[in-house]
Formats: structure tokens, C-alpha cells, sequence
């Protein structure tokens, strides 16, 4: 057949009717469908709130302390965010980051060695706890509240049991005077100056993991299928992806994070309380999830999920700059929660009927 015999083709008409890939969306419609957009109308609240009520709240010195505070809950929430995204939970990353800490002042202290050595000791430990919640987890096919529920008893045991057996106190002896000491803290607990404003360490450990993060989750084959787990399991693992390695990599993701916050408290102070770390679990989980994850998982992001630790750092500094009672601060986490998980449930709605 010659091009001229060949049928005219007919343009796509315009409108809804065309192929839906080639349909332009709308920036409106673009934002709807992100999952961080509840907790970004949300964080611009907060902040207006306070800095009408709080007076000290926009001072440059303020700011910091509020970007510390939000980072120390931000550098846990992100992998969360992703174990959420993926279907599962952790309630062992509170106390998990206390395990880090003990064994890393522990070993260095007993063993009388460089304090880096007790620091790559206690990475080997804590990706070893994460990889044991991941084996677990698939192996049992137990849900992961039980399985991390057992876990977290297990290391406030071990925590407290261990620091009073060896030192016969509930805190590590201090290392601060042992070898490698301020070279681990220039890496774990340092600050920069930037005028008259310091600006911790932390806060450049946790924008580098919501980078990193950011990256697997929009351009890995690792990011697929943590979402492809996370929305079934059963459908993804039919398809050829790895569900199994892919949750206990979460699971270690949750781990190396811990260490690292486990490593920041010890610096910081030398020495570590036992009995520390409980309930910590509740605010990464409740930051992933005003930043948009889906407690159902398969959806969500580490952005989002860096914006509810950042609004959370406004209010328990908020609160305290406003001369509020501090009592007032679990009310708002709770009140929190429950907003952001109706708006992103809202917003999902939207994005489903306007996609």
C-alpha cells in the first residue's frame, strides 16, 4: 500500500477524549496528588500560629533550636516513612536508638578501645536487630505490630539489664576521655556556625537522608517496589519483585538511622541514661504519618514525612516560647494526628477522582 492509499489518520480530539498519557494535568491536579501536600498546608499553620503568639518564636537562635529538635525526630521518621510506605511497622526504633548508644559506650568503655571501634561494633549490632525484626517478620508472616511489639520489650530488657549488670548502674560510664572521642563527636554531634546562629549536625544527617530517601522511593527499581509491597504484597511478590529483601532492607534502614541517633545522644553527652528512648516510636511513626503515609501503606514520601518531624519541632518549641504549660504538647500530637490523617485521606480522594 502506498502513502497515498494509506487512511487519513484522525487527530485525537481534544478534551478528556485522547490517550490519558498525552492529557496535560493541571498544577492544581499535580499537587493534589502529592502525598505531602496535607502536611505542607499544615506546617505553614503551625508556623503562622506561633509567630503571631510566641515572640520569640522567628529569632534566628529560635529557629535553630527548632530545625535540632525537628531533625533529632525527622532523622528516625524518614525510614519510617518508608517501612510504612512498604505495609509494616517498628516499634522498637525508640528504644533501638538507646541499644545503639549503650553498645557503643559499652564496648569502648570494657574494652578500653579507640571509641570508633565501639561505634562500628554497634552499627554491626543495630543493623543486625533491624535485619532480625525483617527475617521475622517474613518468615512468621506475623503482622509487624506483634513482631516489633516483642522486639521492643526485649531491648528495654537487654538495656537496662545489661547497663546494671556490667556497670551496676542504669547509665554507661562516661567516654569522654578515651580515644577517638572528639573525632567521633566532630562526625555524630558537631555544630556550625553560620553568623551568630549554630546549626547542629544533625540537621545536615537528616536533609541528607530525606535526599537519599527522596531518590530510592522516584528513581530506584527499589522504590517501585517498596511501594508495590506496600499496596499488596501478594500481587507484587506474583510479578517477580523481591518482597522479602525488600522488607528486611527497610527494616535495616530503620536500623542504620537509630544508629546514627544513637550515636548523636552519646556524643552529645557522653554518656547514656538506659531506661531512655520509650515512647519515642510514637512520634516517628506520627510524624510519617501527618507527612502522608498511609497507615494501610503504599503511599507516601520522605518530603512529607520530613515536613510532620519539622512541625512537630515548631510545637514542642512553640509551646515552650509561648510560655504554654508543656502538658499541652501530647494534646497536640494527638490532635495532629488525627487532622492530618482525615486531610491526607481527603486529599487522596481528590487526587483519585480528579487523576
Amino acid at each position: 500500500m502506498s502513502a497515498a492509499d494509506a487512511p487519513a489518520l484522525k487527530p485525537a480530539p481534544s478534551g478528556g477524549a485522547g490517550d490519558e498519557r498525552l492529557l496535560h494535568r493541571s498544577l492544581a491536579r499535580r499537587l493534589m496528588s502529592r502525598p505531602e501536600l496535607g502536611s505542607v498546608v499544615g506546617a505553614i499553620a503551625v508556623f503562622v500560629f506561633f509567630s503571631l503568639v510566641a515572640e520569640p518564636f522567628l529569632r534566628p537562635a529560635s529557629l535553630s533550636t527548632i530545625l535540632y529538635a525537628s531533625s533529632t525526630i525527622g532523622i528516625m521518621a524518614v525510614p519510617v516513612a518508608l517501612l510504612m510506605i512498604g505495609g509494616e511497622f517498628d516499634l522498637s526504633a525508640g528504644v533501638m536508638v538507646i541499644s545503639s548508644a549503650l553498645v557503643s559506650s559499652m564496648f569502648s568503655y570494657q574494652m578500653t578501645a579507640d571509641t570508633w571501634v565501639g561505634v562500628g561494633v554497634s552499627l554491626l549490632v543495630t543493623l543486625a536487630i533491624g535485619a532480625l525484626n525483617g527475617v521475622l517478620l517474613t518468615r512468621t508472616r506475623l503482622p509487624s505490630f506483634v513482631i516489633t511489639l516483642g522486639t521492643f520489650f526485649m531491648l528495654t530488657g537487654l538495656n537496662l539489664g545489661f547497663t546494671k549488670l556490667i556497670g551496676g548502674t542504669v547509665s554507661t560510664k562516661s567516654i569522654a576521655d578515651m580515644e577517638g572521642f572528639d573525632s567521633a563527636r566532630k562526625v555524630f554531634a558537631s555544630h556550625l556556625t553560620i553568623g551568630s546562629v549554630d546549626i547542629q549536625i544533625t540537621i545536615v544527617w537528616w536533609l541528607a537522608l530525606v535526599a537519599l530517601a527522596t531518590w530510592i522511593l522516584l528513581r530506584t527499581r527499589a522504590g517501585n517496589w517498596i511501594f508495590a509491597v506496600g499496596g499488596n504484597a501478594d500481587a507484587a511478590r506474583a510479578v517477580g519483585v523481591p518482597v522479602t529483601r525488600t522488607k528486611i532492607g527497610l527494616y535495616m534502614g530503620v536500623a542504620f538511622a537509630a544508629w546514627i541517633s544513637g550515636q548523636h545522644l552519646l556524643f552529645s553527652y557522653d554518656a547514656i541514661q538506659s531506661g531512655d528512648g520509650v515512647g519515642n516510636e510514637f512520634l516517628y511513626i506520627i510524624a510519617a504519618a501527618v507527612g502522608g503515609c498511609l497507615m494501610t501503606g503504599g503511599f507516601g514520601s520522605a518530603i512529607g514525612a520530613a515536613v510532620g518531624a519539622f512541625i512537630f519541632g515548631m510545637a514542642s518549641k512553640g509551646i515552650v516560647y509561648a510560655q504554654w504549660n508543656a502538658d499541652w504538647y501530647k494534646f497536640f500530637l494527638g490532635a495532629m494526628l488525627l487532622l492530618a490523617t482525615l486531610l491526607n485521606a481527603w486529599v487522596r480522594k481528590r487526587a483519585e477522582a480528579t487523576s
